[in-house]
C-alpha cells in the first residue's frame, strides 16, 4: 500500500482531483470531512470556545463556523492555536482509517490542505500538489460564495503554491479541463501503483 497526500491551496481543485483518483481506483480520505466531524463534537467545540472566546458559539451551543473562519483567517495567533488543537486529532483519525485498509489495497490518497504548513508531509510515502493560477482559484472560491477579500485572506495564510510545487513528489496542473487533469491523474496513479509493487 502506498499512502499519498494530496494538497494545494484554497480553490485549486483538490477535491475534484481526488475524485479523479478515486475513479482510477484509489481509496480516498478527506481531512476536511474529518475536521467537519470534529467540529460537531461537544468537547472540541468547548475547547475552541475556550481558545477563541464564547462569541464563536451559537445560541444552541453549536459552533458558528463563519465567525471562527473570520477569526482564524485574519488572526495568525488564533489560527495557530486552532491548528495545534485540530491537527493532531485529524491525523489520529486519518491514521486510524488507514489502519483499517488492507495492505494490498493499492493507493490511499489523503486530502490535506495544510500539508507542508503543518509539517505532516513526512507521514506520507508521497506528496501530490494540485495547482491553478490565482485568478482561477479566486473565481472558484467566489463561486462558492466566498468574498474576494476572504478568498485572498485564505490564500495568503497558506504557503506559496510555487514552494509547494517545489516540495512535492508529483504536481498536477488544474488550470485546464477535467480531461486534461485526468491524463495527469492517470500518470501519477500509475506511478504510485508501480511504486507499490516494488
Amino acid at each position: 500500500m502506498v499512502v499519498a497526500a494530496l494538497t494545494g491551496n484554497y480553490g485549486m481543485g483538490k477535491s475534484s482531483v481526488a475524485s479523479l483518483f478515486r475513479s482510477c481506483g484509489a481509496f480516498t480520505l478527506d481531512s476536511d470531512a474529518i475536521v467537519a466531524g470534529l467540529l460537531q463534537q461537544r468537547s472540541v467545540i468547548e475547547r475552541i470556545a475556550t481558545l477563541l472566546g464564547p462569541g464563536v458559539m451559537n445560541a444552541d451551543r453549536t459552533l458558528n463556523k463563519s465567525v471562527v473562519a473570520d477569526i482564524i483567517f485574519h488572526n495568525k495567533r488564533a489560527r495557530k492555536k486552532i491548528e495545534a488543537l485540530l491537527h493532531p486529532l485529524v491525523f489520529r483519525a486519518v491514521e486510524a482509517s488507514i489502519r483499517k485498509i488492507k495492505p494490498d489495497d493499492g493507493v490511499v490518497l489523503v486530502e490535506v490542505p495544510l500539508l507542508f504548513e503543518s509539517g505532516f508531509q513526512k507521514r506520507f510515502d508521497r506528496t501530490i500538489v494540485v495547482y491553478t493560477n490565482q485568478k482561477t482559484a479566486l473565481s472558484r472560491l467566489r463561486g462558492k460564495g466566498v468574498s474576494r477579500k476572504d478568498a485572498l485572506a485564505r490564500l495568503h495564510v497558506q504557503m506559496d503554491i510555487r514552494e509547494k510545487k517545489r516540495l512535492a513528489d508529483h504536481v498536477i496542473d488544474n488550470n485546464g479541463t477535467r480531461q486534461q487533469a485526468m491524463i495527469q491523474v492517470r500518470r501519477v496513479y500509475k506511478a504510485l501503483r508501480e511504486e507499490k509493487e516494488h
